[in-house]
Formats: structure tokens, C-alpha cells, sequence
């Protein structure tokens, strides 16, 4: 009886409160948590950046692109091992969060959510894309993840007989990561926003990190996670999220398909409403907020699973006591739950 009731309590919560106060907590640990002592790791699967000086930790992609720049006989030699080292310790992060480690931990997404909500507080309206372009825009983080790879490799390998990379771009994607420029400003420090005028691949390197920063923050701004749709970090961890422990999981037979799930999915996946086939239903620009299952009202069509324990579930019950029983388009606006193009349809209606 205790059990049900904790698990019905679970349910008719407010889990994107919850959210709030575990992204503000692990913002601090991942920008300060070196300033008392906290240590974490250097194979984090999230952006704890090193150039920020109370960083507790690194993330995995900086110590990735430091090993692949090595010799063939070296990579393929017992010193090769660290590689896969580095990917299991980062297997090892990422297996218990999933990409929940974005949705609720990473500081860059969190950055961008308190950035939304300036927005909102401005009164400007956001941007969503198109159907098509959607398509288009996510296969960018695969190719940034693929050259992520390729570029360090090809610093000390030939490929194809072509001539070797400059050294200067030994970790392409940190130099112009919005990580390295931005989250050191938490720390008050001004020391990498500069252009590096050592050679012309530096002064081109540095010169992109500083627009990529610029674009970060003039593109979240605008667009709700929208650096999301560009990060190898996220195209990283869903290679492997399909055998983590924590897991979406859709009912397709209970749902009706209302649209709330996709309508409040800040990343705008729309997967997640017409897809009633897939069990696991996380795709590969899901952050696993649960921004969905909170807005789903139908009974156990949406449920947040370790490997096969229930701990949140779609319910009638908590999605009254989350939203109100009203179809006012102003509060239905407010929660996320009806469009510009929906409202004028609604309006019509009555």
C-alpha cells in the first residue's frame, strides 16, 4: 500500500521542477565543483570543460580527440588500449542516465533552457522547424561526430595519400565548441575569447570558435535547445542508448494520439506522438525530459522505466493536477500544449 502511494505520488508530480532544481545543482557542480574539490572524471558524457577553471572534470570527447591524434602503430599497439579504456569509463557514465545526462546535467543544455526562459520572460515567441528541415538538421551532428574522429586521425595518418593536418587542429571540435568560450565566463574568466594569430589554421580554428559561440547564443535564443540538434555528444550517446538502463517506453495501443507529447518536447520530435509501433521510444535528439509523459494523459502510455521497474507513468490524475481542467488557449499557450496555428483553429471552432 506505502509502495502504491509513493509510485502515485511519483506520478501526479511535477517532474519538470524537479528538473529545474537538478540542472541548477549540477550546473554548479560541472562549472565550480573543482573549487572544492570535487572530482569527477575526464570521460564525462557531458560538456564539463576543462578551459573552465572550476570544472571538476573533463568531458569525453576532448580526451578522445587527444588519443585518436596518434600513428597507426601506435592506435593498433598495447598503448591503443586506453582508447577502449576511455569509451568504457564513458560507457559506464552514460549507462545509468541515458540521454538523460542532457536533459537534466549537461551545463550547455541547461544554459540553453535558462536562455528559453529569458525569451519567455522578453515575450518573444520561438522557433520550430519544419518537418522537412527537422530531417535535414539532425544528420549534421552524425557528420561533426564522424569528422571528430577523422580530423585528429589525420594529423599523423595519410589517407588515400593525401598530405597530413596541420597540428593545429589536434581537437577540432573543442576549438570550436561554445563549451570552451562560454561556460569559463562563469568562473569570470575572458582568457579564451581571443584569436590565436600562431598560424593560419589557429587564427581560422579560434576565429570559428568565437561565431560558433556567437551562433550559440543568438540560436538558442531563438530556437528552444538549439545547439541539441548539432551536438556529437548527443549522436555519441544514442549509439548506445538503446542498452541503457533508463528508458522511455511507449504503449502504442493506449495512445490517441493527441499531439501534447510532441507539442511540448523542446527539441519538437514528433516521433513521439505518430510513432505507435516502437517500444523504446527514445530517438536521437531526445534529451529524456519527460516533458512528455508529464503532458500525456492517457493511463501508462508513456513510462519512464529502469530496465523494466516503472518509477513515472503517464496518468488522467497527474495530468489534471499539472495542467487544470480547462481548454482556455491562454493557459493551454502558458503550458506549452496549443500553437499559434492550433489557437486560430480552436477560435474558429467555437
Amino acid at each position: 500500500m506505502q509502495k502504491f502511494k509513493i509510485k502515485k505520488y511519483i506520478d501526479n508530480s511535477n517532474v519538470s521542477r524537479f528538473r529545474f532544481w537538478i540542472q541548477l545543482v549540477s550546473f554548479f557542480i560541472f562549472v565550480y565543483g573543482g573549487y572544492f574539490f570535487i572530482e569527477i572524471g575526464s570521460r564525462l558524457p557531458v560538456f564539463s570543460c576543462p578551459y573552465a577553471s572550476g570544472s571538476p572534470g573533463g568531458c569525453y570527447l576532448i580526451g578522445v580527440q587527444h588519443e585518436l591524434n596518434s600513428t597507426w602503430s601506435t592506435i593498433f599497439s598495447p598503448r591503443g588500449i586506453s582508447i577502449l579504456k576511455s569509451l568504457g569509463i564513458f560507457f559506464i557514465f552514460f549507462i545509468f542516465l541515458n540521454k538523460a545526462w542532457c536533459g537534466y546535467v549537461c551545463p550547455l543544455g541547461t544554459l540553453q533552457d535558462w536562455i528559453t526562459k529569458l525569451r519567455k520572460f522578453m515575450g518573444f515567441s520561438f522557433v520550430r522547424y519544419d518537418e522537412m528541415s527537422f530531417k535535414k538538421l539532425k544528420k549534421i551532428k552524425y557528420l561533426i561526430l564522424v569528422l571528430l574522429i577523422l580530423i585528429p586521425l589525420a594529423i599523423n595518418n595519410s589517407f588515400f595519400g593525401l598530405p597530413v593536418l596541420p597540428h593545429g587542429m589536434h581537437t577540432p571540435f573543442c576549438q570550436i565548441c561554445p563549451a570552451r568560450i562560454i561556460l569559463p565566463l562563469f568562473n569570470g574568466d575572458m582568457s579564451q575569447i581571443f584569436v590565436d594569430f600562431t598560424d593560419t589554421t589557429t587564427i581560422i580554428m579560434t576565429s570559428l570558435g568565437l561565431m560558433v559561440a556567437a551562433i550559440f547564443l543568438v540560436g538558442s535564443f531563438v530556437k528552444k535547445r538549439f545547439f541539441c540538434f548539432f551536438c556529437p555528444m548527443s549522436a555519441l550517446q544514442f549509439l548506445f542508448s538503446k542498452i541503457a538502463i533508463l528508458r522511455l517506453i511507449k504503449d502504442g495501443d493506449k495512445c490517441t494520439r493527441c499531439g501534447n507529447c510532441s507539442r511540448v518536447c523542446d527539441v519538437g520530435i514528433t516521433e513521439i506522438a505518430d510513432d505507435v509501433l516502437s517500444k523504446n521510444i527514445v530517438k536521437d535528439d531526445c534529451m529524456m525530459c519527460f516533458k512528455c509523459v508529464e503532458a500525456c494523459p492517457e493511463e501508462g502510455a508513456l513510462k519512464v522505466k529502469v530496465v523494466n521497474f516503472d518509477i513515472f507513468s503517464a496518468t488522467e490524475e497527474g495530468f489534471f493536477k499539472r495542467y487544470g481542467e480547462t481548454d482556455d488557449p491562454e493557459h493551454l499557450k502558458k503550458h506549452g500544449l496549443l500553437n499559434s496555428n492550433e489557437e486560430s483553429k480552436k477560435e474558429n471552432n467555437d
